[in-house]
């Protein structure tokens, strides 16, 4: 018989993994620690809920994406609806435009249970991305160069919190590697700072995605209560008319 441990309520309370909502958790326990004890199944400490709290403030806004312009053209075309919007726009959430803490954290994960010494392992990690041109997971940004500067702050929250471990040691292994491997300095991303950081806390690799959509759709809410105030929407969808001009196909 299926069960769940998330929640129960009934007409007097609403328990939540264990706690009563109402006298254990309402006032007295943030967000970010809720969303940890929803996915972990326990409380953070106090030095977990800090490097979980700067991984969601990371990842909740980074400009004119294709995440906040399809929000932005969704609440145009449906104003009443910000449940729409949001979704829309949460549904281009994926490793090109919100990173790939979970590509990152598999090979961080991997190099730690592997029986190579980590320089060794790291060294034939970037070599293979190097050698089929993929891209490797956690490094280089099309904007943020030489480095990206949201990294350190987010390795300095885990170095404050004494929570730099084995996954930490890890990115700066390979960092090393993939910047001999490829001949130029290639920047630890913030996905990959936050690869390390949610596997130093004990968030399973399957739900990294989930903590960039949960981050991303406070960011989009912005957006849209901007788009009531200061529409623009319009104004995207008339220079893209003006200047991505129809062209008849060759025959």
């Amino acid at each position: 018989m299926a069960v769940t441990h998330i929640a129960t309520s009934d007409a007097h309370s609403i328990t939540v993994r264990g706690k009563d909502l109402v006298n254990d958790l309402m006032g007295q326990r943030t967000f970010t620690e809720m969303l940890y004890f929803l996915v972990c199944g326990r409380l953070p400490t106090q030095a977990q809920t800090a490097v979980l709290d700067v991984c969601l403030v990371t990842l909740m806004e980074h400009g004119w994406t294709p995440t906040s312009l399809i929000t932005r053209l969704a609440i145009d075309s449906v104003p009443d609806q910000s449940q729409v919007a949001i979704a829309a726009g949460l549904l281009s959430v994926g490793p090109v435009f919100a990173g790939t803490m979970e590509g990152c954290a598999e090979l961080l994960l991997a190099g730690t249970q592997s029986s190579e010494d980590p320089a060794t392992y790291c060294a034939n990690v970037a070599a293979h991305y190097h050698r089929t041109r993929q891209t490797l997971p956690g490094f280089g940004h099309r904007l943020h160069k030489p480095d990206d500067p949201r990294s350190p702050v987010i390795l300095k929250v885990l170095d404050d919190n004494h929570l730099a471990g084995p996954y930490v040691h890890m990115l700066h292994v390979l960092s090393k590697a993939v910047d001999l491997e490829y001949g130029k300095h290639l920047t630890i991303n913030a996905t990959g700072a936050i690869a390390a950081a949610l596997l130093e806390i004990g968030v399973p690799i399957s739900a990294m995605r989930g903590v960039a959509v949960v981050s991303r759709a406070g960011g989009l809410l912005g957006h849209i209560v901007e788009e009531q105030n200061q529409p623009a929407a319009r104004e995207i969808w008339r220079l893209t008319r003006e200047n991505i001009p129809y062209q008849e196909p060759e025959q």
